[in-house]
């Protein structure tokens, strides 16, 4: 009886730090995939029309990218971990600047054709994502340091929160756009550029 009893506690205390465990992921996937819904709304400010095949691209090379890196960042280690660190947030801070610079150029532009091009664009779409997802990426080299487990199942929900908060940002951006008027890049880009400052802001006062 008395196995029995201890048996039942110590799995009553397993499932206990799984489920912390989880909730502790999911904590950290939706910090992470803040950036990425605010780029989210850029979009769709940036692109009323856009179609739902589009939305669930970008969301999807969002979620992929926000999954993947913390994977990558793991596999790294400690040894890489100090490079990349020193300088992850300008990295994301002049890409950023550079992306939302040019669509705020972009909306000033006469030729309406031309101003939302980028947004279709695969190479626009990527750049957006990785540097939205660096910080994943340091996150992966935290964990190598701080658990013993693996970061496959924690990259999944990652990934998976980061697809939802991406297609509710392009919803949101969309609804909020339609009442905008033909200047809503203006706005898209001073997202991206807040995005970038943020990330540096935090890293520096870090």
């Amino acid at each position: 009886m008395a196995f029995l009893l201890v048996l039942a506690e110590e799995f009553y205390l397993c499932q206990t730090k799984f489920q912390m465990d989880i909730l502790t992921v999911i904590i950290l996937a939706i910090g992470l995939s803040m950036d990425s819904f605010a780029v989210s709304i850029g979009c769709g400010l940036a692109e009323q029309k856009i179609s739902f095949r589009h939305a669930m691209r970008i969301s999807f090379s969002f979620a992929f990218f926000q999954g993947i890196l913390p994977v990558a960042g793991w596999f790294m280690g400690t040894e890489i971990k100090r490079y990349v660190e020193a300088f992850d947030h300008w990295i994301a801070f002049f890409l950023l600047l550079f992306l939302g610079g040019k669509m705020i150029a972009e909306s000033f532009k006469k030729d309406e054709s031309d101003k939302i091009s980028d947004i279709y664009s695969w190479r626009h779409i990527i750049t957006l994502s990785i540097a939205t997802s660096i910080d994943a990426l340091v996150v992966g080299f935290s964990y190598a340091l701080a658990s013993t487990r693996n970061i496959f199942g924690g990259a999944l929900i990652i990934g998976a929160v980061t697809f939802f908060f991406a297609m509710l940002g392009i919803r949101i951006g969309k609804d909020v756009g339609s009442s905008l008027g033909p200047k809503v890049e203006l706005i898209g880009g001073f997202i991206l550029i807040g995005i970038g400052l943020k990330i540096l802001i935090q890293h520096l006062m870090m």
